[in-house]
């Protein structure tokens, strides 16, 4: 009798191991899928820092673009899920552009101050001509794929957590040979480099100020295409993905490409695991805290220079 009893002890305990592995497995597979979305919007945030030397502010409402257009292209022009999502972003890549050459370059002060105002202005007025446009009742996307969870290791994940994981990669692969491979890529390098050599040579400023802002749009606009089919749509939803993703870009160091990776998964993480074991009504207090944390002790983030 006494045996039994230690077997079924033995046994108990290692189905409470496996729970809690694989509870930790989820919690780390969730923060993968958060940090994603939150390493994507401050990739876009870097890129203009580093071509213009300013934080862009409306990067959280080209966040919530992304999603909008997906649900115009889907539900008014009757697209399929990855053509409608190419659109989506090809749009607001677009509408950044259009926001750059009408509201930025007439600007006749070159200080830096002046043109981080100008954004929070352009953000405030996009938000509102989004209100007008799609209302503000909030509205869902459908995912890209089927909503059947996928066991992973006794975790489950949904397939729209995959695309977004996959996709995140995919964009980090393009920005890579983008900055390293085209012309293109290594004048804005150079300008991020040195801005004052790169005028001397010749490399024409507007034209890298143009792309650093369409390829914001695109990356923003694409975080927002992923996100909202596992959250809702609104005329605000990207305010608070976008805070997000700016801390988790200053977490890592602010205009470092590798630093907004690290920093938004990182982020990410933090808030599943402390949500997990914790409470989801900390997750948001833990992940700035530790960001404070890290800059008490790495004022230019973990990676920065």
């Amino acid at each position: 009798m006494s045996r039994q009893l230690w077997l079924a002890s033995q046994d108990t305990k290692l189905q409470d191991g496996f729970f809690v592995h694989t509870d930790f497995l989820q919690f780390i597979l969730s923060g993968l899928t958060t940090g994603s979305i939150y390493a994507l919007i401050a990739l876009g945030f870097c890129v203009v820092s580093n071509t213009m030397g300013i934080v862009n502010f409306i990067q959280v409402d080209f966040v919530t673009l992304g999603g909008m257009f997906m649900f115009t292209s889907l539900f008014t022009l009757g697209l399929p899920a990855l053509p409608a999502l190419v659109l989506a972003v090809a749009a607001v890549a677009l509408v950044a552009m259009v926001l750059e050459r009408i509201g930025l370059r007439p600007a006749r002060s070159a200080n830096h101050l002046v043109l981080i105002f100008l954004t929070v202005g352009l953000s405030i007025i996009l938000r509102g001509l989004i209100k007008l446009v799609w209302g503000t009742n909030r509205m869902a996307l459908p995912p890209l794929s089927s909503d059947v969870p996928v066991q992973i290791l006794g975790a489950s994940v949904l397939p729209q957590a995959l695309w977004i994981f996959g996709l995140t990669m995919l964009a980090i692969a393009v920005l890579t040979w983008f900055f390293h491979r085209t012309s293109l890529g290594l004048c804005m390098r150079a300008v991020a480099v040195n801005p004052t050599a790169a005028a001397v040579v010749g490399i024409a400023s507007g034209r890298i100020r143009l792309t650093s802002y369409a390829i914001a749009g695109a990356l923003g606009g694409l975080a927002g295409v992923l996100v909202t089919p596992i959250t809702t749509l609104n005329y605000d939803v990207g305010v608070l993905l976008g805070l997000k993703g700016f801390a988790a870009a200053i977490l890592g160091g602010f205009g470092s490409f590798p630093g907004a990776i690290l920093g938004g998964l990182g982020l990410g993480l933090v808030e599943s695991v402390s949500a997990g074991y914790l409470s989801s009504a900390y997750k948001d207090v833990v992940a700035f805290v530790l960001l404070l944390l890290v800059l008490c002790v790495r004022p230019k983030g973990l990676l920065g220079r």
